[in-house]
């Protein structure tokens, strides 16, 4: 079916107005955990609430915009996965931007965590049933690759294999490497990686009934 201007500015609008429902749905029950994350809230909440007046929240053309992202865990042996990033020079989580028509940052971030790291067989930890927000945070990104600096509003979840010698990379740059918390802790590229992963810390202690060994 052919439509006209009106008919695609429409379709936009409702394609806007689905992508900020979701990111609110996922919000709505999520408070922040420190003032600095509250602060991020505060910032993500605002851009969300943008989409009401014409805005898109996932546009990367605009200087803060969502992105999903993970950190994946093998439960059993208490490691995560990192990744290389040549433009950020550091060790970081799996994740990125939304592709064209996605609304639901857990789906973005299961998306590309499958795309870096090859794993067929990811699912949401601890509850496939129920991802669970455990990072909300606006991380700066440096200009490179024709973009200028801009802000990543970051919504981060955790990821489970039971397949981690089937981790590989998607191109010979994106390095992956399987760390002990500890490990990961001193090798994490970014202070804000480091407080999702003392978090991450935290739940599989509490997971396996030891304490946290990430500190």
């Amino acid at each position: 079916m052919a439509w006209g201007p009106e008919g695609a500015s429409t379709a936009r609008g409702a394609g806007r107005a689905m992508r900020a429902s979701a990111l609110a749905t996922v919000l709505a029950t999520y408070s922040g955990r420190s003032d600095e994350e509250a602060r991020d809230l505060d910032r993500i909440r605002a851009l969300t609430a943008l989409a009401g007046s014409g805005g898109d929240p996932w546009a990367r053309s605009s200087p803060l915009h969502m992105t999903g992202s993970a950190v994946v865990v093998h439960p059993p042996s208490r490691r995560v996965l990192l990744r290389w990033h040549d433009r950020q020079q550091g060790w970081l989580q799996v994740g990125g931007h939304a592709d064209p028509g996605e609304a639901d940052p857990f789906a973005v971030a299961l998306r590309e965590a499958r795309e870096e790291t090859a794993l067929t067989d990811l699912a949401a930890w601890p509850d496939p049933a129920r991802p669970q927000l455990v990072h909300a945070v606006i991380v700066p990104v440096p200009a490179g690759r024709g973009e200028p600096a801009h802000e990543h509003a970051d919504l981060r979840y955790v990821l489970a294999t039971s397949h981690p010698d089937d981790a590989a990379p998607e191109t010979p740059g994106a390095a992956l490497r399987w760390l002990s918390l500890d490990e990961a802790l001193e090798a994490a590229g970014e202070d804000n990686l480091r407080v999702t992963l003392e978090r991450i810390d935290t739940a599989l202690a509490a997971a396996s009934g030891q304490a946290p060994r990430g500190r």
